[in-house]
């Protein structure tokens, strides 16, 4: 591999040609040297989805860099920058994986849901402090009824609840990213102005629902 600063990445990688697909493969080599290492914190090394998952997630992210290649403000290593987007895009990758074979009614089920992303769910809370939080996300669903659509129910439940990817969420819906953020934004607009009747805590309650 070539040793290259900042500039010398950014020069190659900008203009087509012998230098641009050297740079490209040396990233390349490096992102399936070092994502292993990296992602044995979600996956065993003997896994077998392993190799496949790095050699997708290289290719994905040598895509994503040259889409973003005027973005980088030259604030750390290019290869630093380069790898905290292929490790953003493996964990997304992986959390896709998880949700996979779930069904769309479980993703968007309330009732329980408060294990999710730790709400409610600390296993050294006082009976009082779990029965209070219960109450609390039985309150939520509530107003959630009866101020929230269908559609923003299932997407606050399932993208803010249950940390399924909006990626996911939207392809299951049969919409796009952007199009999910609106309704998303737009259910918690509603919520802030309930809350804010009901007189309960609008920012921490808000923050279960933040993507």
């Amino acid at each position: 591999m070539v040793d290259r600063d900042n500039k010398s990445w950014m020069e190659e990688l900008q203009t087509p040609g012998e230098n641009r697909e050297a740079a490209l493969q040396d990233l390349h080599d490096t992102l399936l040297r070092v994502l292993p290492r990296a992602l044995t914190r979600w996956l065993s090394p003997t896994d077998p989805a392993l190799d496949s998952l790095v050699e997708d997630v290289a290719q994905e992210t040598l895509l994503r860099v040259l889409d973003k290649l005027d973005t980088f403000e030259g604030r750390s290593q290019f290869t630093t920058w380069v790898y905290k987007i292929a490790v953003r895009i493996a964990l997304s990758e992986l959390r896709r994986e998880r949700w996979k074979d779930v069904s769309l009614d479980e993703m968007t089920e309330m009732v329980g849901s408060s294990s999710e992303r730790g709400i409610g769910s600390d296993p050294d809370s006082e009976p009082e402090s779990m029965a209070e939080k219960s109450d609390t996300m039985m309150r939520i669903a509530r107003i959630m009824s009866e101020e929230l659509t269908d559609r923003q129910q299932m997407a606050l439940t399932a993208v803010g609840v249950k940390g399924v990817p909006i990626e996911e969420m939207a392809q299951r819906m049969g919409t796009n990213r952007n199009a999910l953020y609106k309704l998303m934004h737009d259910a918690r607009l509603r919520l802030k102005k309930r809350l804010e009747k009901e007189g309960l805590p609008i920012h921490e309650l808000l923050e279960m629902f933040s993507k």
